[in-house]
């Protein structure tokens, strides 16, 4: 069938997030790319089901918020933009088993292996105490499914998981050439998380941009969050129920914001 595109989603934020929150350049410098190029780089992007109302407003904005921040990069391509969700539309899929299969093998048809593919999964996730899932409209995909789908495609992945119960996403998809971030360390952080606010935040707030070079890596976005999540529970006066991880060694282990260890280099 034809590409699923995010082409047709309304978008009305402000056109000042510029070539700063571009996040579709933000492993060329770690990888040693060189420039840019529109048809290396791709993004899946997953809003699942919401469960409620109130949920699926936020979800619909954070969705709308980063791809209106892809959309501010000159190299970016709207063919390269795959966005599935909850109620599919004119240029939106549905958020299903059967969608993000029927992504993958649209990607693998597409991709090189000096492509780059950013999955962005927003919802809520789920642990049964063995599987942990992503929570799709209709039955869900177990890590292991993820990783199955993804293993077929060629080129690098970068795997950001923002939901509850997230950890065993890192252990499971965790390998060369994957950087991989979940918003919780364990697999019992089971409740929703405020991670993929501040995530989606990164790209449109230019003081995530550390080290002042025109756009918000990986490792910033992640950083950045980290610190929005602690201070969100701060500022409530509330144990924090969920700590963020990234892993791009490919140990399955990963670190927190401001532990020292090799994970980030290359995110």
């Amino acid at each position: 069938g034809p590409p699923v595109t995010g082409r047709a989603l309304p978008v009305t934020w402000s056109s000042r997030w510029r070539v700063s929150v571009g996040v579709l350049m933000l492993l060329v410098a770690g990888l040693g790319a060189g420039p840019a190029r529109a048809q290396g780089h791709y993004t899946l992007l997953v809003t699942g089901a919401s469960g409620g109302s109130t949920f699926k407003e936020n979800l619909d904005r954070w969705c709308a918020t980063l791809i209106a921040a892809l959309r501010d990069v000159p190299v970016f391509d709207d063919e390269h933009l795959i966005v599935l969700a909850e109620t599919p539309g004119p240029g939106v899929g549905r958020a299903s088993r059967e969608g993000v299969r029927r992504a993958a093998e649209q990607l693998a048809g597409r991709m090189g292996e000096d492509a780059v593919l950013y999955v962005v999964l927003i919802g809520h996730g789920s642990f049964d105490g063995i599987d942990a899932k992503f929570n799709l409209v209709g039955p869900d995909l177990e890590a292991a499914e993820w990783d199955a789908l993804l293993s077929r495609l060629p080129g690098r992945l970068v795997f950001v998981n923002t939901t509850s119960a997230s950890f065993p996403f890192l252990e499971r998809l965790a390998g060369r050439g994957r950087t991989i971030v979940t918003a919780t360390e364990s697999a019992v952080q089971r409740y929703d998380t405020v991670f993929p606010k501040f995530f989606v935040e990164a790209f449109v707030d230019l003081s995530a941009d550390r080290d002042k070079d025109g756009r918000v890596s990986i490792l910033e976005a992640f950083e950045f969050a980290s610190a929005g999540v602690r201070q969100w529970y701060q500022q409530r006066g509330q144990l924090a129920t969920e700590r963020a991880l990234i892993d791009d060694t490919g140990d399955g282990r990963g670190i927190e914001a401001g532990q020292s260890g090799p994970d980030g280099a290359i995110a």
